[in-house]
């Protein structure tokens, strides 16, 4: 037996992804996981600033998540700092909500930093589940969830 620590590794993330996925599955009987994202753009501004995603279109934000049976979660959800208080975010979950329902699911969680967006979230009307306190630097890892009935 050979036990390896190491930075990112792919391959065993693909592995682990596929094995547990089955399991899951198996379990379960929900196999339709899949990624979700939502991603806003606008045509070239200052990209020496704010940086080009291919040609002319500059990342205004974006989020990221899953689905996977009934249930939703988003894992980031990122908006250019010059734009935030602008309801961009907003306008993120409320599409990724949608896409949500679209495929079936009646449950979202996310999970946000008490340095990040608990309190946003909790305005788009998700319910605070719980907290890890001490994560990171005497932070803590808020946990929120919304039926999306």
């Amino acid at each position: 037996m050979k036990l390896a620590v190491g930075g990112e590794d792919r391959v065993l993330a693909d592995l682990l992804d596929e094995a547990l996925t089955a399991f899951n599955a198996k379990a379960t009987g929900a196999d339709n996981g899949r990624e979700l994202s939502v991603r806003v753009t606008a045509g070239s501004v200052d990209t020496e600033s704010h940086g080009s995603v291919g040609g002319e279109e500059v990342l205004l934000g974006g989020l990221t998540g899953w689905t996977w049976g009934d249930a939703c979660e988003i894992h980031m959800l990122w908006i250019r700092e010059d734009l935030r208080a602008s309801g961009l975010g907003t306008r993120l979950v409320r599409a990724a909500e949608e896409e949500a329902r679209r495929r079936g699911c009646r449950h979202l969680q996310v999970s946000s930093y008490t340095f990040q967006a608990p309190d946003f979230y909790k305005r788009l009307g998700f319910v605070e589940t719980g907290r890890t306190p001490g994560v990171p630097g005497g932070h803590e890892d808020v946990h929120l969830y919304k039926r999306l009935d």
